[in-house]
């Protein structure tokens, strides 16, 4: 039941090196709190050793450099930066784009921008943060409906963080039973989850298991704190739902994902599944 080797890895939220933390600026503009609007990365106070100090003359480098040690084959990467327009000019066999939805309240504008990027870059799914917006947009808000028939219009999954947010910030918008009503007004979204759902974890489940197009990612999360109840799913009847994703450099490193992650309890069948078989088919990446 340990990790096996050799095993080609997607990893489904990766980035490069960032100089300085301006990244998070749309986060603290919208605490209230002391300690996040003096901190550098807005969530620190839920992570061990961020990776603050990585060069950042190469960014794409450190990152395939990180990926190369513990055998990350492919990457989604945020069309965020110039790094990204380079990694995915210059490697486009590691690296494939994934949109920002940056604004919901801009319903028509936020649709152009998604368009726009799966004309220029290609991308082949989405990014959306309901709490970081701002004003914050729910899940199941009239405002994200023609940004959910985008996706399906391009056949793009949408990979959307739910659950308690990190960042001191309001949560209410990312309430795990809001994805219910989105699953059954757009049956044919590919949906998936970040950022662990809790304490909505075992909901999270149910909807699985009532949903076909529902998945759940483990991004941000150290392997020890997989939620339990994942873990058991994937085990018994959910092991096409569960997909990898890590959160280098955001706030780990690969080394810490993958020292911890050869402790996770899963079976020898779902590990291929979990580490790329999942993410290769949510993603198109084999046509």
């Amino acid at each position: 039941m340990a990790m096996p080797a050799g095993l080609p890895i997607v990893d489904t939220l990766i980035g490069f090196p960032h100089e300085g933390f301006d990244q998070y600026d749309f986060i603290r503009k919208q605490t209230k709190d002391k300690g996040s609007q003096e901190s550098e990365f807005p969530v620190e106070y839920m992570f061990k050793e961020v990776p603050k100090d990585l060069p950042t003359h190469d960014p794409v480098s450190v990152t395939l450099y990180e990926m190369d040690r513990y055998g990350i084959e492919i990457g989604l990467v945020s069309v965020a930066d110039e790094a990204t327009a380079f990694a995915l000019k210059n490697h486009p066999d590691r690296f494939i784009p994934c949109g920002s939805l940056r604004d919901p309240n801009d319903v028509s504008g936020s649709v152009r921008a998604v368009r726009q990027a799966y004309e220029e870059y290609g991308i082949r799914a989405l990014g959306a943060f309901p709490a970081g917006t701002f004003p914050q947009v729910a899940i199941d808000d009239p405002k994200m409906y023609p940004i959910y028939q985008t996706c399906v219009d391009l056949n793009i999954p949408i990979f959307c963080t739910a659950g308690i947010a990190g960042p001191r910030v309001k949560s209410a918008v990312q309430e795990v039973s809001r994805i219910d009503a989105v699953m059954f007004d757009f049956p044919d979204l590919v949906f998936v989850t970040r950022h662990g759902c809790e304490p909505w974890e075992e909901l999270a489940v149910k909807l699985m298991l009532k949903w076909p197009n529902l998945y759940y990612s483990t991004t941000a999360f150290v392997p020890r704190y997989y939620p339990k109840a994942i873990i058991d799913y994937a085990n018994t009847r959910g092991a096409d739902k569960i997909i990898y994703g890590g959160y280098f450099p955001m706030g780990l490193t690969l080394e810490r994902i993958f020292t911890d992650m050869e402790h996770v309890p899963f079976k020898d069948t779902v590990w291929p599944k979990f580490l790329s078989e999942n993410a290769r088919r949510v993603l198109r990446l084999d046509g």
